[in-house]
């Protein structure tokens, strides 16, 4: 719901408070009375991080989880909770979003969503219909586990061996790099676009920053990552956006606040 994990750590704390402040003998349902409470929770906060995302140095793209001891957390709803798809819920309305995140990654009914958004069961429906319209639309076509992984290996190895037109091959026409460094580290304050300008980008951080740097396989939000790790510590996350006719978006995080969560996964490779 709020791309963060401090954001979320702050709604879980505030929830939790309530729910030791509560009358248990109102309550019938605990799960659902947190459900709801978390939810209307997040709503409330997206506004501030909304505002906060505003003004922040650079594309923002959401904090990636660290899925690669558990790889299986999340796994039936990994396209729901891919970096891609949390990117894109970012236009959403906040109720859409929600009932998205409900519907699709927790797979509540929809008289259970209208409970909680405190709406009519024939909205929330269209608040979710909304979403996945618009998330499809932007998706496209997703593509197998195996051809991911094809085609993973392939952009690796041409970006490992610097081989430009290797590497154009490997994305899509309309491809686009987003960094995020948070103005923090060393990062493209604006979005690249286009096949060639895209590849020659990748080339050229690598050979300006990617000394000292080994690349570590991860698992982020249940999907395949690259990791760069310098002296054991994370500085760099790689995920990559697939459709069938190559990389259609290349996300990099490098805010270190992002990487936090990664740091056992880099010591374990140092």
């Amino acid at each position: 719901m709020l791309g963060t994990a401090a954001d979320a750590e702050d709604v879980l704390q505030d929830a939790w408070l309530r729910w030791q402040s509560a009358d248990r003998a109102d309550v019938a349902d605990p799960g659902a009375y947190l459900a709801t409470v978390v939810t209307r929770l997040s709503l409330t906060a997206l506004g501030s991080a909304r505002a906060r995302r505003e003004v922040y140095v650079g594309p923002w793209l959401p904090e990636p989880v660290d899925t690669t001891s558990d790889p299986t957390l999340g796994a039936e709803n990994t396209e729901a909770l891919s970096l891609a798809v949390l990117l894109l819920l970012e236009r959403l309305t906040p109720a859409e979003r929600a009932a998205y995140v409900l519907h699709e990654a927790f797979d509540y009914p929809f008289q259970r969503i209208a409970e909680v958004l405190e709406v009519s069961e024939a909205n929330a429906r269209q608040l979710a219909s909304r979403a996945r319209k618009h998330i499809t639309e932007e998706r496209r076509t997703v593509v197998t586990g195996g051809q991911r992984d094809h085609l993973l290996a392939a952009f690796l190895a041409a970006a490992q061996s610097g081989d430009l037109e290797a590497l154009e091959a490997t994305l899509s026409e309309d491809a686009v790099s987003l960094s995020d460094g948070g103005g923090l580290v060393s990062a493209a304050r604006k979005p690249v676009h286009g096949r060639q300008r895209v590849a020659q980008l990748i080339l050229g951080v690598l050979e300006k920053f990617g000394q000292g740097i080994e690349t570590v396989a991860v698992v982020a939000n249940g999907a395949g990552a690259m990791l760069g790790v310098r002296e054991g510590h994370p500085v760099a996350l790689w995920t990559l956006d697939i459709a069938p006719d190559g990389v259609r978006r290349l996300m990099i995080v490098m805010n270190p606040h992002k990487l936090e969560r990664f740091a056992a996964s880099a010591l374990s490779h140092s």
